[in-house]
């Protein structure tokens, strides 16, 4: 079994700054895409950051500038610092990595079951 956990979510001011961690654990053989996606009440989930094991990283445009995707391969988590929050960032935020698990030969895709992100105003 292979499982996502998010941290880092929170309550913060407009202007802020929060950092949001993932770690993936289970039967884990590699990882490749691992990102970060954001769903608020009535809106669809959409991408705000990616980044391949590799190290190369995508960005919404709404996020560049301000975000920062980052990941440990050694420890199977990936990070997503956020820095001059603004309130339309307001948002659950998913953690999801495309992983092949021991003793297959295809990745699947995962989801963590998200972290709660408030920026007030």
């Amino acid at each position: 079994q292979v499982q996502l956990v998010e941290s880092g979510g929170g309550l913060v001011e407009a202007g802020g700054s929060l950092r949001l961690s993932c770690a993936a654990s289970g039967s884990i053989f590699s990882i490749n895409l691992m990102g970060w996606y954001r769903q608020d009440l009535g809106k669809q989930r959409e991408l705000v950051a990616t980044i391949t094991s590799g190290g190369s990283s995508d960005y919404a445009d709404s996020v560049k500038g301000r975000f920062t995707i980052s990941r440990d391969n050694a420890k199977n988590t990936v990070f997503l610092q956020m820095n001059s929050l603004k309130p339309e960032d307001t948002a659950v935020y998913y953690c999801n990595a495309d992983i092949r698990k021991i003793g297959y030969f295809k990745s699947t895709s995962y989801w963590g079951r998200g972290t709660q992100v408030t920026v007030s105003s």
